[in-house]
């Protein structure tokens, strides 16, 4: 097996463990899809570039809410300009990614938050 082969099987093994592990128990993620248009984000969020050292010198972040509320039919975004991957609620949003979804079906879903001081995020989907 080829390193880059390897590498790829590796980053999707950890993806696929983060968008597990980070829900309720590990086996509820809210029902989402893909959105391309930027004109259609609801509610959009930015992971600075250095949130990570400044998350390590113990100062705690606020970028989203504990309690993250939309409905149905709302989109949110995500951007992580930080130079390591981050998991906010049941996503993960790796290292200069950008997150992009719409939620299609209500629902409430908790996970880590490594950008709230609580470290937990609530991600409530409203019909």
């Amino acid at each position: 097996m080829t390193r880059g082969v390897v590498r790829a099987a590796l980053i999707g093994l950890v993806a696929t463990f983060a968008v597990t592990a980070c829900g309720s128990g590990g086996t509820s993620q809210p029902a989402t899809e893909a959105v391309a248009d930027a004109d259609e984000v609801t509610l959009e969020y930015v992971i600075p570039a250095g949130a990570g050292e400044v998350l390590d010198a113990g100062t705690p972040l606020e970028i989203l809410p504990a309690e993250l509320q939309v409905d149905v039919g709302d989109t949110i975004r995500i951007e992580n300009q930080d130079d390591r991957g981050h998991t906010v609620g049941p996503f993960f949003v790796g290292a200069n990614e950008t997150l992009t979804q719409r939620f299609s079906t209500p629902g409430e879903f908790e996970g880590v938050c490594t950008v709230h001081p609580s470290g937990q995020l609530v991600l409530v989907v409203n019909a």
